[in-house]
């Protein structure tokens, strides 16, 4: 009886491109100093000089960032899109769906920038506040985290690093944001400027004439470049925070909320990749088994 063929064995001189990169990114952009009630009151008594920590107070720092969120739109003429919950039933009416259309003519322009503004009401931890005083004239606010429906803001942009990506902004305190980027996008552009000559699939690679070298961009990929890219783009959008807020360390840090790590296996014909497919099965079928396990 033959040996059983296993994964390496189809993939051992037939794979004419592979490559590992970071693929999309989705991350949280939060403010380390508005976390817990009593950073709230630091920042409305101690910073902004108001007598008493009141929400009212957030209400007037939302309208300020929702009139230039506005007036940003109309002096750039940005095309502005109103959506509402996608119909999950259909494959085309996410977001990106609706923005794709300014992305590709910001592409086929050359012209960087902000290509779009789509505004929404979503589902976000946000602070509200419960009066504990039961005394008539009298008002003690307790901070705390709950979800609401608020407004959203997503700042879709074509960057030249990353190609396209947004910046979503809650607009309400303590004014959560989100982050989106591809570093397949960030890699292709990376290769283009390095005289790396390659096919581009949607959203990878089909052939490098110099893998080693694409394999060193990849590599090359890190935190560092994500954060020029959120501080280059959020020093050009409008957001919540004034100057002065930012000089006293009221502004965004970054951490992980979901992260894609691709390997592309482009094959030299593509019969191998049934290969590839039934000695990958047959390689988990008896993974678990006690026979297997040591």
């Amino acid at each position: 009886m033959g040996s059983v063929v296993n994964i390496n064995d189809v993939l051992d001189g037939y794979v004419a491109l592979e490559v590992d990169c970071v693929d999309r990114l989705y991350l949280n952009a939060y403010v380390p100093k508005l976390q817990v009630a009593g950073q709230v009151v630091q920042f409305l008594v101690h910073h902004l000089g108001n007598p008493v920590p009141s929400p009212a107070l957030f209400e007037q720092i939302g309208n300020r960032f929702r009139r230039e969120v506005k007036a940003f739109a109309a002096e750039h003429e940005i095309p502005w899109l109103s959506l509402k919950k996608p119909d999950r039933s259909r494959w085309d009416d996410r977001k990106l769906d609706h923005v794709r259309p300014y992305l590709q003519a910001a592409e086929a322009e050359g012209r960087h920038g902000v290509v779009a503004i789509v505004a929404t009401q979503e589902y976000q931890w946000v602070f509200g506040a419960k009066n504990r005083s039961d005394k008539p004239g009298v008002v003690s606010f307790d901070f705390v985290k709950e979800q609401r429906r608020v407004g959203a803001y997503y700042f879709y942009v074509l960057d030249a690093d990353f190609g396209p990506g947004f910046i979503k902004v809650c607009t309400y305190f303590p004014y959560p944001a989100k982050v989106w980027l591809n570093g397949h996008e960030w890699a292709k552009r990376q290769a283009a400027r390095a005289g790396i000559p390659f096919t581009a699939l949607g959203n990878g690679f089909a052939a490098c004439s110099d893998p080693g070298a694409l394999q060193a961009i990849c590599d090359r990929f890190g935190p560092g470049d994500i954060g020029r890219f959120f501080q280059r783009w959020a020093s050009v959008i409008p957001t919540p925070f004034t100057p002065a807020d930012r000089a006293a360390g009221y502004w965004w840090e970054l951490s992980m909320r979901q992260v894609e790590v691709s390997k592309t296996l482009v094959f030299d014909d593509p019969r191998r990749a049934r290969g590839f497919f039934e000695a990958l099965v047959t390689d988990n079928v008896g993974i678990g088994r006690p026979e297997a396990v040591s």
